[in-house]
């Protein structure tokens, strides 16, 4: 399989070209508007009045007596082009549902979904069969994964000093359903004797994964604090099921002739493997109490997502252009640090940019040649207080840019939207 320009079949939705490797394209974590503000920084990012997911242990900062409900949604612009084409596409997502809560002084726990990937192509390429005749390649695909999540955080360490020690994990349950198909249609003079044949292939998944983190913060002295955060995704490797089905058809009305596979009495169901490596996570946070807040964050793993390998040889599809190796990310972001107790409404938002790189986002084996496809971004956005402080609306607009004009580059511009609702849900009301 290869990526074969921007020529497209008509479909609602995307046309990611990219999307139809794996399981699909992730965004994550950079969908999130809380993230996507900071420039993809997440490791040492918490909150009494938030949830970030991507660091399991910041769950430990949710308030005592507080309930914490957190969603989002965000508009993507797309476009994709290289050096002879292009095309433009939009759509709009929900980017996440989370809540948290305290369940003792010491003990906090979170949950919620988040989409994971997405699957949406339509492409066409065309080639000689024989000498009088043309077939017409048409790649199509629809479907994704979402992530639902269950963590815990833990306060090991919070004394009157400031120095602060959390560590939580988090148990990931990654369901979805994803569908492709390959057809072959024979166009020319004489077709006698190739009849249109069509593969199909719908993955289903439902796997647990678990990742762990720490954040630890040191006051440097009255005005300054360091903090550090931590994160572990350990290996993986889990079965998935595919459906295949191939089979030749009569292109007038599209009604099947003859099933290729599976035979009678063979199972349709073949029991393919994913595969996440071992990923490490770092951050580091330099703050001036109340004013300003600097960041960094590293991240290092054997390959980018999740490694699909087919359970049918020969492959459904062919052998796939997907290759895997080192994947690194970093990101940095500024903030400018809102104060809650300040009188002025405008000197209570927060305001924050950032920008972050990946090496290895995907790699292709294309006509023999092996393309890294790298990937790089920015995003800047606000959180403004409501309701005295308690609750967040967060404001974000990020960039993306996935690939090279070479082969195909991917572009997005996300304006994202999120509300974290933190109310007093366990306190028991006085009246005089």
């Amino acid at each position: 399989m290869s990526l074969i320009g921007l020529r497209t079949e008509a479909q609602n939705g995307f046309n990611m070209p990219y999307s139809q490797f794996g399981i699909g394209l992730s965004e994550l974590p950079f969908s999130v508007p809380t993230v996507t503000r900071m420039g993809g920084v997440v490791y040492t990012q918490s909150g009494s009045n938030y949830i970030n997911p991507f660091n399991p242990a910041s769950y430990g900062s949710i308030g005592m007596e507080s309930f914490v409900f957190d969603m989002g949604a965000g508009i993507t612009l797309t476009r994709l082009q290289n050096n002879n084409d292009h095309a433009k596409d939009a759509d709009g997502n929900i980017s996440h549902l989370m809540f948290g809560l305290p369940i003792t002084k010491w003990w906090k726990l979170a949950g919620g979904l988040l989409p994971y990937s997405e699957v949406d192509y339509a492409t066409v390429s065309e080639g000689s069969y024989a000498s009088n005749s043309i077939v017409k390649n048409i790649y199509d695909g629809t479907g994704g994964t979402s992530m639902v999540f269950l963590g815990s955080a833990f306060n090991i360490l919070d004394n009157s000093k400031g120095r602060r020690l959390q560590a939580g994990f988090n148990i990931d349950l990654l369901l979805g359903r994803i569908q492709r198909a390959l057809s072959y249609a024979f166009q020319g003079i004489d077709t006698t004797h190739y009849m249109d044949k069509r593969r199909f292939k719908e993955t289903d998944l439902t796997n647990l994964l678990f990742d762990f983190g720490v954040q630890y913060w040191e006051p440097l002295n009255e005005k300054y604090t360091l903090g550090v955060g931590l994160t572990y995704k350990p290996y993986r490797k889990m079965n998935i099921t595919d459906k295949v089905l191939i089979y030749t058809y009569h292109a007038s009305d599209q009604t099947l002739s003859d099933t290729i596979f599976p035979l009678a009495g063979e199972s349709s169901n073949v029991t393919s493997t994913l595969e996440r490596d071992h990923t490490f996570g770092l951050g580091i946070n330099f703050a001036r109490n109340h004013r300003w807040m600097v960041a960094f964050d590293a991240t290092f793993s054997g390959w980018a997502g999740m490694k699909y390998t087919e359970g049918i040889n020969p492959p459904v599809f062919g052998e796939s252009s997907l290759d895997y190796g080192p994947y690194s990310r970093y990101a940095v972001a500024f903030e400018k640090t809102g104060d809650m107790d300040a009188s002025s409404y405008w000197n209570r938002i927060s305001w924050s940019l950032g920008a972050h790189m990946e090496n290895g986002a995907m790699r292709l084996n294309i006509n023999g040649r092996n393309e890294v496809i790298d990937a790089w971004g920015c995003g800047l956005g606000a959180s403004l207080p409501m309701r005295k402080g308690r609750s967040l609306l967060t404001l974000s607009v990020g960039y993306r840019s996935l690939g090279n004009k070479d082969l195909l580059q991917q572009e997005s511009l996300t304006f994202g939207i999120s509300v974290s609702s933190c109310e007093r849900w366990f306190v028991k009301r006085k009246y005089n």
